[in-house]
């Protein structure tokens, strides 16, 4: 109710006559973008008060201690700033990631299927770099924005992160960093390349890759897509969405190099 009051919400308690913690934590990890393995265990830890005694630490180190309702105006007003250092949704623990992930800088080749789409950049190549540097959140991503919400609420539905998590600022991006129901890899803005890797719930293992390149004088925006399927349900999950691919991708890549915020 104090993070209601402090949003300038209107919210009200009701107690249900039946709620079981599973069925508490379903509903924490659907409307938030916790993972559901955290939103358990949030949800069991309100069964046991752990309080600390003595409780005198803070006097003896001279720390002044917030109210609950300080530290939440403190954080929304650094999230109103983009100041936000760096957030639980960016663990690899919350989103169930492998934790070898981030050592994957190279995408693999054999036994793989891609979409390559090669755009040429009439413009500042720079501003296309910016343009890639800020896809996802709340710029979303270029086309068909509505299918990746789709496929976020249906990755959610599977028990995956889905789209939630947005990303922690708004143009700049590191190594490590979730972006929606991708995880950052290489964020190379000298070399203009930028690698994605899915963390959404896939019959194979999926990147999607920007580069920047030049060649004779002239600039390109490079994108491509990559699937490494496991078995005959990953060919066919890949070959179900061939038809979106061809639209979906294309459109993606023309629009990152014509956009103009």
């Amino acid at each position: 109710m104090q993070f209601a009051a402090v949003r300038g919400l209107r919210r009200r308690i009701w107690i249900l006559p039946v709620l079981t913690p599973k069925l508490s934590s379903y509903w924490l990890y659907f409307v938030t973008s916790t993972s559901f393995k955290l939103a358990a265990r949030l949800v069991n830890s309100m069964k046991v008060e752990v309080v600390a005694r003595p409780n005198s630490l803070a006097r003896r180190l001279g720390i002044e201690l917030l109210t609950y309702r300080q530290a939440v105006e403190m954080a929304f007003e650094r999230i109103g700033h983009d100041d936000v250092a760096s957030s639980w949704k960016d663990s690899l623990v919350s989103s169930g990631a492998d934790s070898h992930l981030l050592a994957r800088v190279q995408v693999p080749e054999e036994g793989c299927l891609t979409d390559r789409q090669r755009i040429p950049i009439a413009g500042d190549p720079e501003a296309v770099r910016r343009n890639v540097w800020a896809i996802g959140g709340t710029r979303g991503w270029y086309w068909g924005d509505f299918l990746w919400k789709v496929r976020g609420f249906l990755d959610k539905l599977a028990g995956g992160v889905g789209l939630r998590r947005g990303r922690t600022h708004f143009d700049r991006i590191c190594p490590g960093d979730t972006l929606d129901f991708w995880r950052v890899l290489v964020a190379d803005e000298a070399s203009g390349r930028l690698l994605l890797a899915a963390e959404m719930k896939l019959p194979g293992e999926a990147w999607l890759e920007f580069r920047i390149e030049r060649d004779g004088g002239k600039a390109w925006l490079v994108q491509t897509a990559t699937f490494r399927p496991k078995g005959l349900w990953g060919r066919l999950y890949w070959s179900s969405l061939l038809p979106v691919h061809a639209f979906l991708f294309q459109g993606m890549a023309r629009n990152i190099v014509g956009f103009r915020p």
